[in-house]
Order: C-alpha cells, then structure tokens, then sequence
C-alpha cells in the first residue's frame, strides 16, 4: 500500500482494532538512541509510529529515505509519561518535554518486517 492508502485505512480504525498490513512511506525520523522505532509519513501532517516486533531488531539511526514494513496496524492512546520518553529518545529540549501534558491518540505500527531503500 502507499501512504495515503494506510492513511485511509488508518481513518476507519477504532483503538484496539488491528490490520494485517504492508506499506511503504517517507521516514520522518528514528530514535536516536538505538533505532527502536521509527515515524513514517501519512500525509496530511500525519504520521505512524513504528516499533518493531518483540524488540528484535532496529533501524540505523541515521535512517532516511523510503521504508516498507509489514506487520500489524492499529490505534492506540498513548500515556502522557510514554509520550514524553518518546520526546527524550529524539532528543527534544526539556522545554518541548515540559510541554506534553495530554494522551494522545496514535496511529501505530508493529512491524515484524522492515526494508529500508535508498
């Protein structure tokens, strides 16, 4: 699937559905710690946060360009305290931490499968 594909298929889903999917998307950015996850693009100022299954495996972290993965979809809260470790991973400034206050509603991937082009 492409990326506004995803972002449709993203649009008809409830937290705690899931879709066995593949897709490929633009990489927005990685963590900069070990490359635990990575956010992909959906358009329409969007995007998916990526983990990877079971912790098996990461991405570099200077990882860019074009991914595809395979794996699970699905939309999910995400905690204030989670929010904010996502923030320290890609390095934010205590100022840009200090400011998230509120869950927020993610659009989420687990991908058992990755394949990054240049």
């Amino acid at each position: 699937m492409t990326a506004a594909q995803i972002n449709e298929k993203y649009n008809g889903l409830k937290v705690g559905a899931t879709l066995n999917v593949k897709f490929q998307s633009n990489i927005n950015s990685v963590c900069s710690k070990k490359g635990c996850w990575m956010r992909l693009d959906l358009g329409e100022e969007k995007e998916v946060m990526v983990k990877f299954k079971d912790y098996g495996f990461f991405v570099p972290l200077d990882a860019k360009g074009e991914a595809i993965v395979n794996g699970k979809a699905f939309v999910q809260e995400t905690s204030v305290d989670e929010l904010k470790h996502y923030a320290e991973d890609a390095g934010k400034s205590a100022e840009e931490i200090a400011k998230i206050t509120e869950p927020k509603k993610t659009l989420s991937f687990v991908a058992d499968g990755v394949l990054l082009k240049k």
